[in-house]
């Protein structure tokens, strides 16, 4: 374990901190690692940190300009930077000939115009290596080891490319165009995208920890680049994706979507499927879930006219005017549900007033997790349907030719359902596309909260086709998508978008280059799990005759063919318990079609039979009930004391506590009857548990288990 693994290490402490003290002070021998001569500087950023004289430091340093140095002032060494060492020696980043300097170099240099903000424009009291240059040919350049201000070299020659394109080819990212006073390397970026993907990290911190790796001492004398990379990073984004979709080598068009990833699982005609397929087979209908996340909120933008959109409908949110044009047009009336009281759908017009956008929408293929392309929508009150049909549709269009089936789950499909055709019939800017076929359900954990009737109805239990389908996955990718939201909470809109988008785009990456352990886990449950349908099956059907068979085979065919157009013929499928009939149906020859039989019940008709009369046997009946209560009484409090934490409170300890010595009195109580109605004893019982050699060892609910047992 863990704690395993730190006593292993506590012995050790005092070695490892006399290492990280030994470490900072420099050698017993101050020499240099290439000439031997005095050593006055250390690289900490190359291995093993060597000593160097100006000199080898300079030489060892032409092309690692980037390379953090401590200097040795007398005392200690202090931080300090190459280009207070490179200066004079004419060093400096030379662009256009492989770190060459360019043989038509003239001396005339663009001249500095800083585009960071200078936090203090006073240099007094700044350590040396911060101030800012003086010299018109320098550059501020940010990397993973800090701020920089490198000396930089263009290329003169008559063919040469704009300067801008020059700093590209060395890899460092331009903030601008026109004005070049600051760069960001590459691998800067590409780790601000990874740790804002997995940290959640906000473009302000990281160029805080920036700071603060340049010197931890003076931060605030760090220029601050804040502003310049959230907009490299834009830039930065939309290239990733052009490139990673093949759109680098012919400038196209991008379409709707085309700039994300999908589920390589899923069918789609043409990219993973033949075009012409036989639609009504179930292996090609897909299987979607809808929900919404009102994590992702955003407010409201200062200046809404004024923005450049660099993703609108490429990535997974939907274009932003068309979505807003139809918005104006559709109507959306405040519907009550007429189910259990769903929170969507009660709650699908309360208004924030503060806030752009209340959430967002999408849909997700159920089975394996990924979001759809150009799916994904705002919401601007609350859970509307009139956001939810626009989400849907271009979900089910997207690569869907030739697909006849589409399963949705939606945890209020049995409201959401009820008018979708009328309210896409009656939009101009949505169709559902004619050969396809819409089939609704609920997830199994969401259907539990809804009428029973939802079960039959919904279920899907009782889809032809729908299988083992996880209905809370969704869930699962929300709570990635929500280390950012809060960080995206005051961005301007498309810069809101593009983070999604980026963010989206990685999660359905995470479950592709997972999708065959993830499908080979999901296949093997699957076996065992027909496996067990299986036998529960025949042992029911074991059970029935021919004729009682016969009819429900028949009713189940009808209730299938009829469950698009009505739902409700599903109901024939639900249990229902008639209190007061259970006596005559237990005198049936075989069990009505569905009902069911309460426990009170079943108990009066054995008290009622010939067998329960006779001296022998009476009170049996009520004795074997009491078992059933208490074994019943045993699963609650065994879920309760599993719930108990540290927190808990002594007066729910001691709840627990009576509630579990009131239950021991009525176990003793009901063995010591068992002679009475079994011919054992209680003593013979618990002898017969304690001879069992697995008894003293077990845990409580084990020992309930084996009790039931004896």
């Amino acid at each position: 374990s863990q704690n395993d693994f730190l006593r292993e290490w506590l012995p050790h402490k005092q070695g490892y901190l006399d290492v990280l003290l030994d470490s900072e002070a420099p050698p017993d021998l101050r020499i240099c690692s290439i000439c031997s001569r005095d050593g006055s500087y250390r690289c900490s950023d190359c291995f093993w940190r060597p000593m160097y004289c100006s000199s080898c430091c300079r030489q060892a340093h032409s092309k690692h300009l980037l390379h953090r140095v401590e200097q040795w002032n007398g005392t200690f060494c202090e931080e300090s930077s190459l280009r207070l060492l490179l200066v004079n020696a004419g060093l400096m980043l030379f662009l256009g000939h492989d770190g060459d300097a360019c043989p038509t170099i003239g001396g005339d240099f663009p001249p500095f115009i800083p585009d960071a903000d200078w936090e203090d424009g006073d240099t007094e009291g700044r350590p040396l290596h911060l101030k800012p240059p003086e010299f018109s040919d320098y550059m501020i350049v940010v990397d993973v080891s800090g701020v920089h201000f490198i000396s930089v070299s263009y290329c003169k020659c008559a063919d040469c490319p704009d300067q801008h394109l020059q700093l590209l080819w060395a890899r460092l990212f331009p903030a601008s165009t026109v004005n070049l006073s600051t760069v960001f390397t590459f691998r800067v970026l590409n780790d601000f995208l990874r740790d804002n993907i997995e940290c959640g990290t906000s473009g302000m911190n990281y160029f805080n920890k920036l700071r603060r790796i340049t010197s931890n001492m003076f931060p605030h004398f760090v220029p601050n680049c804040y502003r310049e990379l959230l907009r490299v990073a834009r830039i930065w984004r939309l290239l990733k994706l052009l490139k990673w979709n093949g759109f680098g080598h012919q400038e196209i068009p991008v379409g709707e979507g085309e700039l994300v990833l999908f589920c390589p699982a899923c069918p789609q005609p043409g990219v993973n499927l033949d075009p012409i397929i036989d639609s009504d087979l179930w292996k090609y209908a897909r299987t979607v879930i809808m929900d919404g996340n009102f994590k992702a909120e955003h407010m409201h933008d200062k200046r809404p006219s004024d923005q450049v959109y660099l993703m609108d409908g490429r990535g997974f949110i939907v274009s932003r005017d068309r979505y807003h044009d139809y918005l104006k047009v559709s109507k959306d009336s405040p519907e009550q549900s007429s189910c259990n009281n769903h929170k969507a759908v009660n709650q699908a017009n309360a208004n924030q007033h503060k806030l752009e956008a209340t959430g967002i929408g999408g849909l997700a293929c159920t089975r394996h997790g990924c979001f759809f392309p150009h799916s994904v929508i705002d919401f601007q009150k609350g859970e509307r349907q009139v956001n939810m049909d626009y989400s849907l549709i271009h979900a089910i269009k997207h690569n869907s030719q030739g697909i006849g089936k589409v399963l949705t789950f939606y945890n209020v499909n049995c409201q959401y359902m009820k008018n979708l055709h009328g309210r896409v019939q009656s939009s101009p800017y949505l169709d559902i596309p004619e050969d396809i076929r819409l089939i609704p359900g609920i997830g199994i954990w969401h259907v539990h909260g809804h009428r029973s009737e939802c079960f039959t109805q919904y279920s899907p239990g009782f889809i032809k086709g729908a299988g083992r389908v996880e209905g809370e996955i969704i869930e699962t990718l929300w709570s990635i998508l929500n280390i950012i939201s809060g960080s995206a909470q005051g961005m301007t809109a498309p810069h809101r978008q593009e983070l999604l988008d980026f963010q989206m785009n990685d999660s359905n990456f995470q479950k592709i280059i997972k999708i065959s352990s993830s499908i080979s886990r999901k296949f093997k449950a699957a076996l065992q799990g027909r496996e067990e349908a299986r036998a529960t099956f025949r042992a029911l059907d074991d059970g029935l005759g021919k004729a009682q068979r016969d009819s429900w085979s028949a009713q189940e065919q009808q209730a299938m063919e009829d469950r698009l157009d009505n739902p409700l013929a599903m109901d024939i499928f639900e249990i229902r318990i008639e209190k007061g009939k259970a006596d005559a149906v237990l005198r049936q020859p075989r069990l009505s079609c569905n009902v069911a039989l309460t426990m009170k019940s079943i108990e009066m008709t054995m008290m009622a039979s010939p067998n329960s009369r006779h001296n022998s046997h009476r009170g049996s009946c009520t004795w074997l009930a009491h078992s059933l209560q208490i074994q019943q009484l045993q699963t609650h409090l065994c879920i309760e004391v599993k719930e108990l934490s540290s927190r808990s409170t002594e007066t729910r300890k001691l709840e627990i506590a009576r509630r579990r010595d009131r239950l021991e009195s009525d176990i003793s109580q009901f063995l010591s009857q068992a002679a009475t109605y079994i011919g054992q004893t209680e003593e013979g019982i618990w002898e017969g548990l304690e001879r069992d050699a697995d008894w003293s060892d077990a845990k409580d609910e084990d020992k309930i288990k084996m009790w039931r047992k004896r």
